[in-house]
Parts: C-alpha cells; structure tokens; sequence
C-alpha cells in the first residue's frame, strides 16, 4: 500500500503560462545584461540548478555561489511578478485527486518531487493556493540530478511517517519521460499524466505504472491500494 505520494509541480499540478521560463529570461537580463538567454533551451523536466548552470555556461558567467544566489534572488522577483500578470491554472482535477488521496481508509503523506528550487516552488503553489496542501518533498535545490532529489524526497518521507520506505509505498506523479525515470530511480510506482507536453502514448512508452489523460481519468484509491 502506498504511504506517500510525491508530485512534480510544472505540467502536472499546475499551467503557468510557462511562468518559470519567462522569470528566468527575464532573471538573467536583468542580473548579467543578456537578453533571450534562455533561447533554445528544453525546460521541461529539468532542475532549476541544472537549467542555472547551463545557462551560465552558455554565456558565459561565472558559475560561483555569488553569482548563483544573485540569480536565484532576481528569479523570485521576477517569477512573483509573472505570476500575478498571468492568469495560469491548475491542471484538471488535481483539488479532485488531493481531495480523494485523503479520503482513503490509510491516507498517505502528501509531497512534492520538483526540480524547482523550494522558494520558487512556494510561490507558485502559493499563487494557486496549493502550497499547503503538502507536507513533505525534494527540491531542485536539494540536486540537480532529479534522480538524486527523488531519494531525498523519500528519504523525507520515512522521517515524517517514522518509517523505512521503499518500492510500492511510494507513488510519483508527474508529466514527464524524466518524472518516469525518478520513479523507477527509487522503485516507485509512477502515475503519468499528459497535462503537460508529452502525449500518453509516449508516457507508456517509456514505462509508467499508470499513463492517463489526466488525473480525471483514474481513482486515487487505484493508484495507492
């Protein structure tokens, strides 16, 4: 039976309106004076450092701490602000699905398993009024290999439950091949949803436990018993 499940925040819980992509082109012109950095760059399914790091190779920026923490310090600015010009969304039924996962007979603890960095997870979950319905979860500043973050996440989880957990207890939903690749990183079971870019046959393709269309389409009860 699962214990915790643990959600990917950007395609799956929510639609922004591609919020974090825009903070970051906007985080680094405003820090190092160049403009479209983040041209040509894949977003999805990646770690806020990994996407800092390559964004600082590519332009050649110094990859210190300094220069990392001013960054990130611009980014909540300007994700912040983007937030409240951008009218976004959450993804289909996800209050319905969280509704549901507390409902069951032996609720599990509730988290997050998100390459975004804990901050700027916050304040998006905040603007939709989500952040509190988590307890627990990894962050993409805990790693930036999102495999790493996923061991985090549930190591996380067994000191909330007080518990060792392992393969079955623990059910990741996300919308992403790379969210896939977490769960199997930890023996989990995977929900795949294809409210982001990737469609459901490319989910099944790469292995998930469960793809659907979106959350409507499968009982939390399915997913954790």
């Amino acid at each position: 039976m699962v214990q915790l499940v643990l959600f990917d925040i950007d395609g799956t819980l929510l639609h922004t309106g591609g919020a974090g992509r825009k903070a970051f082109r906007q985080a680094f012109a405003t820090a190092f004076g160049v403009l479209d950095a983040t041209e040509g760059m894949e977003f999805a399914g990646r770690t806020d450092t990994s996407l800092v790091r390559e964004l600082f190779q590519r332009h050649q920026v110094e990859h210190s701490p300094e220069n990392v923490h001013y960054f990130f310090d611009v980014y909540y600015f300007w994700l912040d602000h983007i937030l409240t010009q951008n009218p976004g969304k959450a993804c289909p039924f996800v209050w319905e699905f969280l509704r549901d996962l507390r409902a069951l007979p032996q609720p599990p603890a509730i988290g997050l398993l998100t390459g975004n960095v804990r901050l700027g997870a916050e304040i998006k979950l905040r603007h939709f009024r989500l952040w509190q319905e988590f307890s627990t979860g990894g962050f993409g500043d805990d790693h930036e290999d999102r495999n790493r973050i996923a061991a985090i996440a549930r190591t996380r989880g067994s000191d909330l439950l007080g518990l060792p957990l392992e393969g079955e207890q623990v059910l990741v939903i996300g919308d992403t091949p790379m969210d896939i690749r977490c769960a199997k990183a930890i023996s989990a079971r995977c929900l795949a949803v294809a409210t982001g870019t990737s469609s459901v046959a490319e989910l099944e393709r790469h292995g998930a436990t469960w793809a659907v269309p979106s959350l409507e389409h499968i009982p939390a009860a399915t997913t954790c018993s």
